[in-house]
């Protein structure tokens, strides 16, 4: 497929024209789901439209509001109708955003292709769609697939019991179709998921039970069995679970990310509570088995709710040219850029703090550190102390620029960061060096959520009009 065919179908021809090639526009707006959801303001969670050009008058400037027609939706994450893995069909365009609603269950299909600067809804899934047809609720992750349809993991039944299953739309009317998954083996819990066609394989991650994290974290969950510690592999053709890779007690395996070359077997999952990014492979007999290749040892503190604190690892992603694994520390503050050239041995290139819990001017004392000499200064950027910690990330195309957010989810945020509830979250940019790794807060750049018009909110996860690294597949 040549990336110049006169009739393509949306995105790139490869990772590597999308970063390299002059198809390869900058950013110049970002979309960003906003939830009000327990912040105790009764207004509707709205999808933002943030310009992030450094020519334009409105740059670091929310520029339109979406809001959602319901309340207390707890937008998330969000994916589009038709992204790079349908490239070669000139019948697909990408100008529907998919927007899942986690707590509600519904499901948001967002027009941003008449005007990309002010989207509109074009269609409301209603969970009961969800709940008849694939007895499933709690909606998370979306990916549009070649064919044209759209899949989107759910955590739960409509009960709020742990349900790792699917749920299939059709691609031009966003009707639920019913299941993707088929057999009798389905995960006790869902969350994230990724897909390799040439390898015939989906990777799913678990997180909890919905019922129980809806209200916030309590360890003794954690003993019941309500939190993941699986990726569940299952065949790409057959749609069944074939496979489960065990990464360890309470090790809540969330966000995982193939490398983006489609004819590669590995790629990385980042498990929240034990601090360790896996690299999971094809092994040489045909099945998938996983290795711990980067661990985050956790800090032992006082004046905080546990004695041991988990840097709490939330996002991660992968630059377009492979080159680069990026994850976020949701509690200990930081963000870490690793060379993965050698995907077995990561080796620590950059690292930035932004906020978290161990900061200087905070209620915990630090007793006990593996890494770090001193606690980190509190994060200040344009005279605004940041609350809570980095959390969701996306970086530019070319690989130089990485943005982040960070609230988490509105019951944890509110849990462990009462602050960040009642100043809203903030979007930061952040400068890599892509020659040698290295990262640097961009001092010019903030987006204070804690300014909107009806009160401060929490925005959520990163998307651009034209695609990113954690939302195209290529086939």
């Amino acid at each position: 497929k040549s990336a110049k065919c006169g009739a393509c179908g949306p995105g790139y021809a490869s990772p590597l024209h999308a970063m390299k090639g002059k198809y390869c526009p900058r950013e110049e707006i970002l979309y960003l789901p906003c939830i009000y959801r327990n912040t105790g303001i009764e207004k509707p969670d709205y999808l933002a439209t943030v310009d992030v050009d450094p020519m334009s008058p409105h740059y670091c400037q929310v520029i339109h509001r979406l809001p959602m027609p319901n309340l207390k939706d707890e937008l998330h994450h969000s994916g589009w109708n038709a992204c790079s893995s349908c490239f070669g069909d000139a019948t697909k365009k990408r100008n529907y955003l998919i927007l899942p609603s986690l707590i509600s269950s519904r499901i948001y299909v967002v027009d941003v292709g008449t005007d990309l600067r002010a989207p509109r809804i074009h269609k409301i899934v209603e969970p009961v769609e969800l709940f008849w047809k694939g007895n499933v609720a709690n909606p998370h992750t979306s990916h549009c697939l070649g064919s044209g349809e759209i899949v989107i993991s759910c955590l739960g039944d409509p009960s709020g019991n742990g349900k790792g299953s699917f749920i299939l739309l059709d691609g031009e009317t966003f009707e639920v179709k019913g299941n993707w998954e088929k057999g009798e083996k389905i995960p006790s819990l869902g969350y994230d998921f990724w897909y390799q066609p040439r390898h015939n394989v989906l990777m799913s991650t678990e997180w909890g039970t919905p019922k129980v994290l809806a209200g916030g974290f309590n360890p003794a969950d954690l003993e019941k069995g309500h939190y993941g510690r699986h990726i569940n592999v299952w065949d790409w053709n057959s749609h069944n679970c074939i496979q489960s890779i065990d990464l360890g007690k309470n090790s809540v395996p969330l966000e995982i990310r193939f490398l983006h070359d489609p004819a590669a077997s590995e790629g990385f999952v980042g498990c929240a509570l034990s601090g360790a990014v896996h690299r999971f492979y094809k092994t040489e007999k045909g099945d998938w088995a996983a290795e711990k290749v980067i661990e985050v040892p956790s800090k032992k503190v006082k004046g905080w709710f546990l004695p041991d604190m988990p840097g709490l690892i939330t996002d991660i992603l992968i630059s377009l040219d492979d080159r680069f694994l990026y994850f976020s520390n949701w509690l200990h503050g930081d963000i870490r850029q690793y060379d993965i050239t050698n995907t077995r041995k990561p080796k620590l290139v950059g690292q930035v703090f932004l906020g978290g819990s161990i900061t200087k001017d905070g209620h915990v004392t630090v007793v006990e550190d593996q890494e770090l000499q001193c606690q980190p200064e509190p994060f200040v950027i344009k005279g605004k102390k940041v609350q809570g910690g980095p959390q969701m990330l996306q970086l530019s195309l070319d690989g130089k620029r990485l943005y982040v957010t960070t609230s988490l989810y509105s019951g944890w945020d509110k849990q462990f960061y009462p602050d960040l509830i009642k100043e809203g979250s903030v979007m930061l940019q952040i400068n890599v060096d892509t020659e040698k790794g290295g990262l640097k807060v961009n001092t010019n750049f903030l987006v204070d959520f804690g300014k909107e018009p009806d009160g401060p909110v929490l925005a959520h996860e990163i998307r651009y009009p034209g695609g990113d690294c954690t939302s195209d597949i290529w086939m």
